[in-house]
Formats: structure tokens, sequence, C-alpha cells
């Protein structure tokens, strides 16, 4: 396997990032492909929405993606009573000293699950806003960076299901990918039914890459140097998605950095 530049990739970075689609794929059975697109994801820093019908293993997934890495994992289950504080943390009076202490969210982990992320007010779904697009929380005129790698995985139903709020175009221009899963084939969810017979197999799952490993391969992937006729070719695909009226709004410039 070659880079762009002719140089091959680190062995080790290519085994820990075949050992996670292998912890990924004794889970999620016959969804190789959309493992991948997953792991490019992350491998890019960028952030997963996986929307599906209810019972398809998004949320599975995202918990064997955490469980496959040796960092922190937070989840967060977002209801319509939620509020952004919940997710970013806030401010509190401590009283010995007199002064505001700031309390850390669920957002200050490598791999926060955002499960089903549209049963929540828009309001409360901006609270993701400036932490997926600058990896910060800002409150009080401080800055609290959040810890590397950061990666979100977020799960939501399709938006005609009852109880759901559609994500705000802002909400959707942070995620890298949207991937539906989609129902097994019959061959794969027979597998599925045995595997699970006893007990689930994302209990047995063990960290394969530790939280450093992602760091360096995320550097590795930003050091790939690509030709000029490359970003041109992103550019003519963004801007053609900018003036398709059949296109409710066209990519940004975040898309084509994503691209």
């Amino acid at each position: 396997m070659q880079t762009l530049n002719g140089i091959a990739p680190k062995t080790q970075s290519r085994d820990a990032m075949r050992a996670v689609e292998t912890n990924l794929g004794s889970i999620i059975k016959g969804k190789s492909s959309d493992i991948e697109l997953i792991l490019i994801a992350l491998a890019s820093g960028g952030h997963v929405l996986l929307e599906d019908a209810p019972g398809t293993g998004k949320t599975t997934l995202a918990k064997a993606i955490a469980a496959s890495m040796d960092g922190i994992f937070r989840r967060v289950q977002f209801t319509p009573d939620l509020l952004p504080a919940d997710i970013t943390g806030s401010s509190f009076y401590n009283p010995a000293d007199g002064s505001f202490e700031f309390r850390p969210g669920p957002v200050f982990s490598n791999v926060l699950l955002a499960d089903e992320i549209n049963r929540t007010s828009p309001r409360t779904q901006s609270a993701l806003l400036e932490v997926m697009g600058e990896n910060q929380v800002s409150t009080d005129g401080r800055r609290h960076p959040l810890p590397e790698p950061f990666f979100v995985v977020a799960t939501q139903n399709p938006s005609d299901y009852a109880g759901t709020y559609p994500l705000p175009e802002a909400q959707l221009d942070r995620f890298m990918l949207r991937v539906s899963l989609g129902y097994p084939d019959s061959t794969a969810e027979l597998e599925m039914l045995y595997a699970q017979n006893t007990h689930h197999p994302l209990e047995d799952l063990k960290p394969v890459v530790t939280t450093q490993q992602i760091i360096e391969i995320q550097n590795e992937v930003k050091a790939v140097r690509f030709d000029r006729a490359v970003g041109e070719y992103v550019v003519r695909l963004t801007h053609a998605t900018r003036g398709d009226a059949r296109l409710r709004i066209g990519l940004s410039p975040r898309g084509s950095l994503a691209l």
C-alpha cells in the first residue's frame, strides 16, 4: 500500500487500525464497508452520525469503538429535557473560597456517544457546535480544551419517527460522515443470534489501540501530500453542490476540507 507521495504508511498504524476493524467486525456482522468509513473518519479527525431505524446496532457499534480504545468513554442519552450544561459542564459556586469552579461535562472524553441526538431540542443540540468544531468548551470567559483524540459518534432515528427534532444545518456540518447501517442480511443476522446466545460479545471486547496511537495516525493522515489537481477537483465538486437546485444546501468549506 502506498500513499500519494510514494511513502508506505507505518506498519504499526496500519496494524492498529486493522485490529480495531477486526474488533468492530466481531460485534457488527456483515457491515465491513460501513466500519471502514467510520474508521476513515476517526483517522481523519472527523465525527460520525449514524442514522437508521431502532435496533440496527447504532449504539452497539459506538460502544464497540470506545471499547477498542484505552481512552475515556462517555455517553449522553439525548432526551427532551436535556440541557446544554448537562453536555458541556457548568460552573458552580464554591462557598469555601467564594469562587466559581468549572465542573466538566461528559464531552471531556476521547469517545463521546451522543445517543439519539435528534430527540432533544435544537438549543441543546447546539451545545455540541463549539465542541465538535474547536475541541473546546468556553464558559465564563475561560477556554477548556478537550482531551485528544476527541471523537463524536452520534446516533439518530429517521426524522419521520415520532418525538424527533431535525438537526440544524450547522450541526450536520460538523459531521464528516453520515452512515446508515441498514438491516443485516439473513446470514449475518443468523450469525448474530448465535453469537449473543449466552452473552453479548461486547463484554469480551478488549482495547487494541491506545489514544496516543490514534493521535499519531491522525498526524500521519494530515501529513499525506496530494497533487494540486486533486484539490482543484474537490473544489469543483463542492462548488457544483452549491448551485444544484436539487440540494437544499451545498457543501461548506468545511466539507471541502473533509473531502
